[in-house]
């Protein structure tokens, strides 16, 4: 790395405009690129020798209401001169709407604004959390400011309940028989390994004492991440992790309400969230209760659920083979697949493709209407070779799928169309709107 000018007196040292030659002569850098494979195009790839089916859409739709779930965030500078300090500003929704209101729709010739209007019942919830050179006034580092931003957050009220009790619940799984304890990976505190937090020792806020330095654990801890907030350079890498852990735990928020209340909602409610059915980084331990939730909701109840992805490697790879896939076809992916035409690396039968991190399965749909979907949808148990049968409510999914397809953007989905531009922030003019918002009332 270079010397930057900092005054204007002496000039920046830029790099060399010779040295790339030393790089390319030499032969341990050229027999390693010999060794690297590219992804495959889609000549290449042999749809024939992977399983695949035909959409069959159900007649007696059971999906009544539709709920989608996204959130978004934009970090900001209050103070871009030296030393320079940012915060995050997060915006989650939850959008609810009916299947019979968006059918009404489509018969119509013009679309009133207030027909428009039944499709946008959300409620927003928000967060602000210091990433760099902030801390909270009561807190001594950057590290737990993060911990209590977080944890404050999951305290807050909602609608009389609080997602930090939708954590105890989902943690020590209390909508079954429950279990007795969680292991921390390590305190936040004094970093001893392998912390046992019992569920009889859970203080009324929340919180639980370290048995090594008797320091107070949150139980947002369970997120582990503390393990990757950096006091000196920051919370960046926790902000993505973060936002989807949030918006899943909305996810069980609500269907913890719905179990509480109407268990029978769950028949006719499908569940859309923004990109998979996964938890990553830091967070990825949290699959492991969620598929046992996943396992619960089907055997006592019912779950129709599904992640929509819009990015990433598995939607390119859908566009390049789009043209060779059937119109109506579904395509299961298994572990050869992903790891053949997708995905560098090497089928483990022992380490399934996201067994650490997803709990459900991918597939890529292409719907009558030619529109062509990246989908994970839910499973009791990670499988390298998923099949038809071991996935429930698959057809009545997918046939909502297709049923909210939405014109505005290319295989855009209504749901997440909409919630999307109801709570995301824009560089221009959100981000520049909070930035001074946020310049001005801090310490004010």
């Amino acid at each position: 790395m270079g010397y930057s000018s900092r005054t204007g007196r002496r000039p920046a040292e830029f790099a060399s405009k010779a040295a790339h030659s030393h790089l390319i002569q030499d032969a341990e850098v050229q027999g390693f690129l010999t060794q690297c494979d590219l992804p495959k195009r889609a000549g290449d790839v042999k749809l024939s020798d992977h399983l695949s089916m035909l959409f069959d859409p159900v007649r007696d739709n059971p999906i009544e209401h539709v709920i989608a779930i996204d959130g978004g965030y934009t970090e900001v500078a209050v103070q871009k001169e030296f030393p320079s300090a940012t915060v995050c500003f997060f915006q989650f929704g939850a959008l609810i709407f009916s299947v019979a209101d968006l059918e009404e729709l489509e018969d119509q010739p013009f679309i009133d604004p207030d027909d428009i209007a039944k499709l946008k019942k959300i409620q927003r919830l928000k967060l602000v959390l210091p990433v760099c050179n902030v801390a909270l006034k009561n807190e001594t580092t950057l590290t737990r400011s993060v911990r209590r931003a977080v944890f404050d957050f999951f305290c807050r009220n909602m609608d009389d309940d609080r997602l930090i009790e939708t954590l105890r619940w989902f943690i020590f799984q209390e909508y079954g028989g429950g279990v007795p304890s969680w292991t921390l990976a390590s305190c936040p505190l004094c970093r001893k390994q392998s912390v046992r937090l019992d569920r009889a020792s859970l203080n009324k806020d929340h919180t639980f004492r370290c048995p090594e330095c008797s320091g107070q654990i949150l139980l947002t801890d369970v997120f582990r991440l503390h393990e990757v907030v950096d006091d000196e350079l920051g919370a960046r890498e926790i902000l993505g992790y973060l936002t989807t852990t949030i918006e899943q735990m909305i996810l069980l928020h609500l269907i913890r309400v719905i179990l509480r209340t109407k268990p029978g909602l769950l028949n006719h409610l499908l569940f859309i969230k923004d990109g998979p059915l996964a938890f990553f980084g830091q967070t990825a331990n949290m699959h492991q209760p969620m598929r046992s939730l996943v396992r619960f909701l089907f055997d006592r109840h019912n779950l129709y659920l599904a992640g929509l992805e819009k990015s990433g490697a598995f939607v390119e790879h859908a566009a390049e083979i789009s043209q060779t896939l059937a119109s109506g076809s579904i395509l299961l992916l298994d572990d050869v697949y992903i790891y053949r035409y997708v995905l560098p690396g090497n089928v483990n039968p022992a380490h399934p493709y996201g067994s650490s991190t997803y709990y459900s399965c991918k597939l890529i749909f292409k719907t009558p209407t030619d529109r062509v979907h990246v989908v994970t949808v839910p499973t009791i148990e990670s499988n390298p070779r998923p099949s038809e049968q071991k996935i429930q409510n698959l057809a009545s999914i997918l046939t909502n799928v297709e049923k909210l397809r939405c014109d505005m953007y290319d295989n855009a989905l209504l749901p997440i169309a909409l919630v999307n531009k109801l709570v995301s922030l824009a560089n221009h003019p959100s981000a520049r709107i909070l930035e001074k918002f946020a310049a001005n009332s801090i310490g004010s």
